[in-house]
């Protein structure tokens, strides 16, 4: 194995800089071509490779603090790549090489995200709908205002701690597609081919289907025609909205990315105008013979006392939070990741959480306990009471948009996904590239859009709740876990941050006992998820040519580093 050896210290007039800087701004998006030839390994996520190698060696002995190394090879089907190291740690970068064109380039030498697009992405998709549905399910199980909130409070710190978990492997190994990445390093190719087979198949296109089907039902609402407020006529719009987001994101990256940004600014507008009308709702209905709930009892009057009741509640509201994972998924695309990723995490949480809070505050300040359990549009009928009919059309309009840039956040890493998996041979490699003017991932995108048309088609979503709650949070188990072996298996990676060791911990607890409480409570519908995770093995089995003694080799040990 060849190196290019390039030293950094105080004097050197080198133009990588400094370590940090050489490793955000050249090490991921170098493509030396001159060093593409020297090591036949795999960019592949497949039995054959990783994308991230440690060689074992002392980092001291390896390289000094200031090293910088690349690298690069070419896989089983002949494609170049290059790749960037940082201590011991090799992270491939697949190069221009084997684009169809001159013209394309990959994704991952394009940073473009900044810190603005990161929290678009995060905050853009955990404010969608869950906020101005969710209250109902959180305030029916809670039984009272002081515990609901609690559990508001409960819900999103927990979510925090997921999220800061993702920031430590986010920083630690710079690639696109989240958890697809992480698993391959800390388990191996198979646990990582599994959740791409079911955040792919089911879980992305599912979840943007609910996304887009609320889009529809709130949009056609506004418009007040009753002839498109129908069954059919929200899916129409829903599929509108798809088509829509899809076209954004295939026409420039910076456009989506920018989409983002706006629809980020309308949720704040939403969410700032709540309190605001919240107070005016408790000032001028406080006298009224049905007093709002935050005033007409005791705060913890009629709590639950069941907790079972709480687990549910917790649900509902870590279903709103959902989306806190989504800058990790273009990790490899933004400017400065090293410094941004944990800045959108710390920034956007504490940001949802009280948006949350006051939401909430807000319609206890204007509903009864009985007006927000009897709703399931809960801001529509904060709405309604307080500004009259024309007050809902106008809410029902703000949360549309909502939902829309809550589907274009969704859409948009989605779509990375897709196009991480196809580079590594997950899906057909068709997928895994860029168009040659827009430097978009058009295919990735116009797969996912299809996916999520074809589930709003479908419209079966009870089980689908249920799916989430056994894959999706089965895999934030499986990768969170992975935060606390990375630390015992490699505990001098480097880690531009590092997060408290009872964060994973606390994180998995949580994440164990969401997926224990689905089991119990829907054992039949519990046993179809995960027939349908463990359906990926032979599909693996199929694609790679692997055989069952090196299936349950793989399955039995961590993956040797």
């Amino acid at each position: 194995m060849s190196y290019l050896k390039v030293s950094t210290g105080d004097n050197d007039s080198s133009p990588l800089g400094d370590r940090h800087d050489s490793f955000e701004l050249d090490s991921l998006a170098s493509s030396d071509d001159d060093f593409s030839q020297h090591t036949p390994s795999s960019r592949g996520l497949s039995p054959l490779g990783s994308p991230i190698h440690n060689d074992g060696s002392d980092r001291d002995d390896f390289m000094n603090e200031n090293d910088y190394l690349t690298t690069g090879y070419n896989t089983r089907q002949s494609r170049s790549n290059s790749a960037s190291t940082l201590g011991d740690v090799m992270f491939n970068i697949p190069s221009t090489r084997e684009r169809r064109s001159d013209l394309e380039v990959p994704l991952e030498k394009q940073k473009r995200l900044s810190l603005l697009n990161g929290l678009s992405l995060v905050i853009g998709l955990q404010i969608g709908s869950g906020i101005f549905a969710s209250p109902t399910q959180v305030d029916l199980h809670a039984g009272s205002v002081g515990t609901s909130l609690i559990v508001w409070i409960i819900a999103g710190l927990l979510a925090w701690t997921g999220a800061s978990s993702y920031a430590e492997l986010g920083t630690a190994i710079p690639l696109n597609g989240s958890s697809q990445a992480y698993l391959n390093h800390i388990f191996g190719p198979l646990p990582s081919f599994l959740f791409s087979w079911t955040a792919v198949t089911v879980l992305k296109p599912g979840g943007a289907a609910i996304i887009a089907l609320v889009f529809g039902e709130y949009f056609a609402r506004s418009l007040c025609i009753p002839i498109i407020d129908t069954y059919w006529g929200h899916k129409i719009f829903a599929i509108i909205g798809i088509s829509l987001v899809t076209g954004i994101n295939c026409f420039s990256t910076r456009l989506g990315a920018r989409t983002s940004n706006v629809f980020l600014v309308l949720k704040v507008v939403l969410l700032l105008a709540l309190p605001v009308l919240g107070v005016i709702g408790l000032l001028t209905m406080s006298s009224d013979s049905e007093k709002p709930a935050l005033t007409s009892h005791n705060p913890f009057e009629g709590a639950s006392k069941n907790l079972g009741d709480y687990a549910i509640a917790l649900y509902a509201g870590l279903w709103a939070y959902d989306g806190w994972d989504n800058v990790n998924y273009v990790v490899a695309e933004m400017k400065n990741a090293r410094r941004d990723v944990p800045r959108v995490i710390h920034i956007a949480m504490p940001v949802v959480i009280i948006a949350y809070l006051l939401a909430n505050l807000s319609y206890y300040a204007v509903l009864t306990k009985e007006e927000m359990i009897a709703s399931t549009t809960v801001s529509v009928t904060f709405a309604n009471k307080l500004l009259g009919k024309a007050g809902g059309i106008i809410f029902a309009l703000f949360i549309s948009f909502s939902c829309l840039g809550a589907l274009n956040a969704s859409v948009f890493t989605a779509a990375r996904l897709i196009y991480t998996s196809a580079k590594d041979e997950f899906f057909p490699a068709i997928f895994g590239h860029t168009h040659t003017k827009t430097n978009t991932p058009v295919n990735s995108l116009l797969l996912q859009g299809g996916l999520t048309a074809f589930f709003v088609l479908i419209g079966e979503f009870k089980s689908l709740l249920t799916f989430y709650g056994i894959a999706g949070y089965l895999f934030y188990f499986l990768t969170v876990f992975g935060v606390i072996v990375l630390r015992i298996k490699e505990p001098l990676l480097d880690r531009p941050y590092k997060t408290f060791i009872i964060t994973p911990i606390l994180f998995c607890c949580v994440a164990l006992f969401l997926v224990l409480r689905t089991v119990i409570e829907k054992p039949l519908e519990s046993i179809y998820a995960l027939l349908f995770i463990a359906l990926g093995v032979p599909i693996y089995i199929w694609k790679f040519g692997i055989s069952f003694k090196e299936l349950f080799s793989m399955a039995t040990s961590f993956k040797k580093f």
